[in-house]
């Protein structure tokens, strides 16, 4: 058994020299991000580059997933830039306020294990309608583009890809900034960048209370945007963990993790900032770089800060095609290229679930409507195929014998009227019955009901029906209904 302490460094210092640059690596790739999130959600640069900082700094000791980078996304934004728009960023930070509660609250009642109803499919296309959403946001820096930037990227990207061939003591990525930064300088090279972007903040965030009258109004305004917020940021929170659990082959706490991003939340609000969610782009950038610990998440907000206050003269001078290149990157290693291999060996039903999840989340840019589709789906085709499984054998009897059907599968709402339709009176004919159910089990007030509809349609046409075989739990469900066959 691990002792505390070496169980405290396996969690926050695996290998801190990695984890610091690793950490540096999701900074640069969260810093577009968050000014490109802030502008749709209608608010400031600083409120997005706060929010970032604070919510990797609590989360990093509250999260229940080390090595996951959290942060102001662009599925939170979405989904509160109306309440921007309508009342102001006083209500944003109330309604984040409230979307936090709700996440502690979440992870309290333990509701993480939702995460179950999400399939491998689902998930599956989930990574890489992200990855394509994180390509289709790089798209308006090409669009219109000069050489020198179309330039910058190509170099960035050969830099990324060709360095780790030499070398893997520094991460490719650092070296693309330092290098196209210098390179763009050096030749006087017309090209956008971070400051180009938005205003960086110039002084550190500071605690203010809530400016928005606490009354029944006030509430009435912030909670269905406060539960959106807080839904789509607990989705997109668990299935980033879930995706860094795959990478890393360990496991995480779903749960604390839900109450570690509300505890951040409100955190981020009380400082000025909007709410976040995990960020599985900056967060495959943290893992594939080498961050395991939860000091690479830490790490993240505070040279997030350190950047965008201390060195903001040097930051607001990076150009923008260093940062693309590494975007570009990012999506690349997040698309599951494998999973185009497998469209055509997998089942047809779950290649279908997963190209419906990329096909919805594209379309309309929100992961949460994608992977609402995504689990509708996939309950639906497998309540399908288990109500197939449903089979009624009748056999051949002595004459003057009884009629013997036996049942096997699942019966319930779906398979229901499939028993039922297995009964023909017509040639049974008034002859006795015995239904054995020795090898099904019934689930349901549905498939009760189909039951006792046998019975009572048999009974109808003259049949003498015995029913035997039928498990504890079906008796139980039975019983509990008063509705047990005699």
């Amino acid at each position: 058994m691990s002792s505390p302490h070496s169980r405290l460094r396996a969690e926050w210092f695996p290998s801190i020299p990695r984890e610091l640059m690793a950490g540096a690596v999701a900074t640069f790739a969260l810093i577009p991000e968050v000014i490109a999130f802030s502008f749709v959600a209608g608010v400031d640069p600083a409120v997005g580059l706060f929010a970032s900082f604070i919510i990797s700094i609590v989360i990093a000791f509250t999260g229940g997933r080390p090595a996951m980078v959290s942060a102001a996304a662009g599925s939170v934004a979405l989904v509160a830039a109306p309440l921007v728009h309508a009342h102001g960023l006083p209500y944003l930070l109330a309604a984040g306020v409230l979307a936090g509660a709700m996440q502690i609250v979440f992870g309290l009642l333990r509701l993480g294990v939702l995460m179950r109803f999400v399939s491998t499919s689902v998930r599956t296309g989930f990574v890489n309608a992200l990855a394509i959403l994180i390509f289709a946001a790089q798209m308006p820096h090409f669009i219109g583009a000069n050489t020198a930037t179309w330039a910058m990227v190509g170099l960035g990207l050969a830099i990324i890809y060709l360095l780790p061939r030499i070398t893997t003591a520094v991460p490719s990525p650092l070296v693309c900034i330092v290098v196209v930064t210098l390179v763009g300088h050096w030749l006087g090279l017309p090209l956008k960048t971070v400051a180009d972007l938005g205003q960086l903040p110039d002084a550190l965030p500071a605690f203010a209370w809530l400016s928005v009258p606490m009354s029944l109004d006030t509430l009435r305004i912030i909670a269905l945007p406060a539960f959106a917020i807080a839904m789509v940021g607990l989705l997109e929170s668990m299935m980033t963990a879930s995706v860094v659990d795959d990478l890393t082959d360990t496991p995480s706490s779903k749960n604390r993790e839900c109450s570690g991003l509300g505890v951040a939340n409100v955190a981020a609000s009380f400082f000025g900032g909007i709410a976040g969610c995990g960020m599985i782009g900056q967060t495959v950038s943290n893992v594939r770089y080498g961050g395991r610990g939860r000091l690479s998440t830490l790490f993240a907000g505070v040279f997030l800060l350190i950047l965008m206050v201390l060195l903001k003269p040097w930051v607001s001078q990076v150009p923008v095609a260093a940062l693309v290149a590494i975007m570009v990157m990012v999506s690349a290693s997040t698309f599951d290229w494998g999973s185009l291999r497998t469209l055509v060996r997998h089942p047809r039903m779950s290649s279908a679930v997963m190209l419906a999840t990329v096909a919805v989340t594209v379309a309309t840019d929100n992961l949460a409507a994608g992977v609402a589709t995504g689990v509708m789906l996939s309950g639906v085709f497998f309540t399908f195929k288990v109500a197939r499984l449903l089979h009624v054998h009748a056999e051949d009897v002595d004459e003057g014998g009884p009629r013997v059907y036996r049942v096997s599968g699942q019966v319930f709402f779906a398979s229901a009227d499939m028993l039922v339709d297995a009964f023909d009176v017509r040639e049974i004919d008034g002859a006795p019955v015995h239904i054995d159910v020795s090898q099904a089990h019934f689930w349901d007030v549905t498939a009760v009901a189909a039951l006792n509809k046998v019975v009572e349609r048999l009974r109808k046409h003259g049949s003498v029906v015995n029913v035997t075989g039928l498990n504890q739990a079906s008796r139980d469900l039975i019983l509990r209904l008063d509705a047990a066959p005699e």
